[in-house]
Formats: structure tokens, C-alpha cells, sequence
């Protein structure tokens, strides 16, 4: 990994104020979300880009970690939101042609947008690139898979749990199906202007109905529920709080009203490091946010495989679920937390990736050589599809497994 996080800055004048930063490469490359937020930092995508080589190095995949952003209203009309995104991209586009970084889909962008930008200033991308569609839906598995093995550590079942989600975006409402689907009773969500409680439940397929229409609203238009500020979702007395917005969002002046017993994350960094400290010493259970919620990142990886759906989902539920039970036990039989054990283990693999790309032998030339004209359209979905679940199934096999002094172990799942 690179010892400096590079960051390349669009001033205002020259373009949108944004950033790109990349935490680490793998073969001269990076990639990572774009997001567009008006209230967007450079500290803030620093922690996301470092969240992205997390997930990679855990997951096993050969790509380098990063983010980029710019600063404005996401909910501004279309042409106006396309027009920055060029002006950035015109900024950056260096970057861009050299695949240096390449952007994804990410909090007010989709990558239908930033293929058309890529386009407009004359960024290669390849026939098969960005195309996924659904990679909030594949983050919201692996944070529900995740939620059940941390549960059953607990000795619960998922089933009569009560639940509480910050943010019902495109993670957020996708997980409160998945849970409500599994019997467990949501008591809470919230968005950007306000949160919803009931202890009876609340009904997550009307909500969803009324995200559709009206986002961010629906805790205005909701009506069987009690109307709460956004930051109380926290006091909520629940078994599971999902943070799925923004980062940092706990921190040391709301940690101590923290009422949830396990805390599964769909965003990136929602917990500062003091808070996370200050909930374990109160036994609550924090399971790190780059290992529940790459499932982002290894959907949309299976999907750009030409997997179905479906196998994905099975897939992607079962290694998230046997990634997290692995570090949640490790972490404990080592007396450390599962961040300290699960980076310190996903940053290792991810140096051994990088290393193997600068000295690559002939199957892995010979594989770059088969995805660059998979990525082209020149090699058919339906092969590689078939052939995909095999190679999920050997970067499964490969996990790192072992213990702290760097020893590969046995499986342990």
C-alpha cells in the first residue's frame, strides 16, 4: 500500500470544489464512489477511500482503494447535476484516461450518470464497465447477513429482534425489507429531515411505497408513527441500530445515549473511533462498517461477472456471514476488538495482492489478458457467469483465516 494517501483537489475556480483521493493502488489503479453532497469534506472521503482498501484486502479482489466527491445539492434538477459532474470530471480528467481512478456509483450519483460523463471528456470505458444497477441492494445483504451472525453471537435470532435504521436511502430501505422479510420488527428509521418510531412496528412496504414518491419525506407523510428529531433514532431502545448515512454520526456527544446492543453498519465510518471505544466498554457489539457492508463491493462485482441475481445473493450472503463470524470470534479469542483484527488482517491480504500484481506470473497475465476483452464484450456474459462462482469460491477459500502473526491458519469457519 502506498505509504501517502494522494489527494488531487479541484479548487473552485477551476471546476466544482471536489476531491479525489486514493488510499492505495493495485497495478497503477484505483476505484471507489463518487459521491455528490453539499456539505462534503476531504477528512471525510480520506476515511471512505481508506474503508474501500478495507473491503478490497478483506474480500480479496485485486483493485486499489478511493473516493471522490464534489460539494452540491444532489437533489438540484438533472441538468444541473450533470453539468457539475462534467465540469469536475473536465478538472480531473488526467486521472480519468489514465484509469488512475475510476468512479462508481455512489450517495447522488448512479453510474448511468458517470458513464455519459466519462464519455464527455473522453475517458476510456470499456463495453461492460458500470453497468450494475442495484449495488445498494447487494451493500443491504451483507449488512443483513452480517446482522444475523452478530445477533447469534448474542444468542438471539434474527426473528422478534427490533431493529433501528439511520438513513432509509438505497441501503437503508433495502435492509428494512430484508429484515422485516425475516420477522425481525423495525421500531425506527429516519432521513435528512426527521425520524419515525413506533414500538408496534412499522409498516416498511408502505414506506417504501412513499420513498419512492416522496424520499426524504416520508417521515412527514408516515402517519402511524411517533415524529422524532433525526439525531434521537439513536436513543431508540433496539436489539440492532444500522447506521446507513452519513459518517461519524455517532460520536463522543451521542455515544453515551447509544441504547442498541449490537451496531451493524451500512455507512462508511458512521462511528468515530472514541465512540466505538466508549460502546465496547459498555459491551456493545460494533462490527467493523468495511466488513458489513462490502457487500457493495463484492455484488457489484459478481454482477459485472455476469452472475444471476439470485446466486449472488446467496453468494454474497454466505461469505459476508462467514467473514463475520470469523472476525467477531477471532477478534475475541485474540482480546482485541473486531476493527483492530479485521483491518489489521484485510490491510495484510491487500499487500500481498499488491505484490503479487508487481510480479505477476503467466495464469494471472494470462487472466488480465481475459477480463480486458470480457470488459470489451468480446468473451460472452454467459461463460464467464458460469465460470464466476468458481473463482468467488477460491477468493473465499483464500481468506485470511489466520491469527495475528501473519500465519494463512486453517478455515475456520
Amino acid at each position: 500500500m502506498n505509504d501517502e494517501v494522494l489527494i488531487c483537489r479541484v479548487e473552485p475556480d477551476s471546476g466544482p470544489e471536489g476531491w479525489v483521493v486514493v488510499d492505495s493502488t493495485v497495478a497503477g489503479r484505483s476505484t471507489g464512489g463518487l459521491r455528490m453532497l453539499p456539505d462534503l469534506t476531504e477528512a471525510e472521503l480520506r476515511l471512505l477511500a481508506r474503508a474501500m482498501t478495507l473491503k478490497f484486502g478483506l474480500l480479496g479482489l485485486p483493485q486499489g482503494g478511493a473516493k471522490a466527491g464534489v460539494r452540491f445539492d444532489p437533489e438540484a434538477p438533472e441538468p444541473e447535476r450533470l453539468a457539475c459532474l462534467q465540469r469536475f470530471a473536465l478538472a480531473i480528467r488526467p486521472l480519468l484516461r489514465s484509469r488512475w481512478y475510476l468512479p462508481l456509483e455512489d450517495m447522488g450519483t448512479d453510474n448511468g450518470t458517470i458513464r455519459r460523463v466519462l464519455s464527455q471528456v473522453g475517458a476510456p470505458l470499456r463495453y461492460r464497465e458500470l453497468r450494475g444497477r442495484r449495488s445498494g441492494y447487494w451493500t443491504a445483504c451483507g449488512v443483513f447477513a452480517s446482522a444475523c451472525e452478530a445477533c447469534r453471537l448474542r444468542g438471539w435470532q434474527i426473528r422478534g429482534c427490533t431493529i433501528a435504521i439511520e438513513g432509509f436511502g438505497k441501503v437503508g430501505s433495502a435492509l428494512a425489507e430484508l429484515f422485516a422479510r425475516a420477522g425481525a420488527r423495525v421500531i425506527a428509521v429516519s432521513t435528512s429531515r426527521g425520524a419515525l418510531h413506533s414500538e408496534r412496528g412499522l409498516d416498511i412496504r408502505r414506506l417504501a411505497q412513499l420513498a419512492r414518491h416522496s424520499g426524504s419525506a416520508i417521515v412527514e407523510l408516515y402517519p402511524d408513527a411517533e415524529r422524532l428529531p433525526r439525531e434521537r433514532l439513536l436513543e431508540v431502545d433496539a436489539d440492532v441500530l444500522a447506521p446507513c448515512a452519513r459518517h461519524h454520526s455517532v460520536h463522543a456527544g451521542n455515544a453515551a445515549q447509544v441504547r442498541a446492543r449490537v451496531i451493524v453498519p451500512g455507512a462508511n465510518a458512521p462511528l468515530t473511533p472514541e465512540a466505538e471505544s466508549r460502546l465496547e466498554a459498555r459491551d456493545v457489539l460494533c462490527v467493523p462498517d468495511f466488513l458489513a457492508n462490502a457487500g457493495g463491493v463484492l455484488g457489484g462485482t459478481m454482477e459485472f461477472a455476469g452472475m444471476p441475481d439470485r446466486l449472488i445473493q446467496g453468494m454474497l450472503s454466505d461469505t459476508l456471514a462467514r467473514l463475520t463470524r470469523w472476525a467477531l470470534r477471532e477478534a475475541a479469542s485474540c482480546g482485541l476488538t473486531p476493527r483492530q483484527f479485521a483491518e489489521a488482517a484485510a490491510l495484510a491480504r491487500h499487500a500481498e495482492i499488491r505484490k503479487q500484481a508487481e510480479r505477476p506470473g503467466l495464469g494471472s497475465r494470462l487472466f488480465a489478458a481475459a477480463l480486458a476483452l470480457y470488459r470489451r464484450g468480446l468473451i460472452p456474459a454467459v461463460l464467464v457467469g458460469r465460470l464466476a462462482p468458481l473463482y468467488f469460491a477460491r477468493l473465499a477459500r483464500a481468506q485470511p483465516l489466520g491469527r495475528m502473526d501473519g500465519s494463512a491458519g486453517e478455515n475456520r469457519y
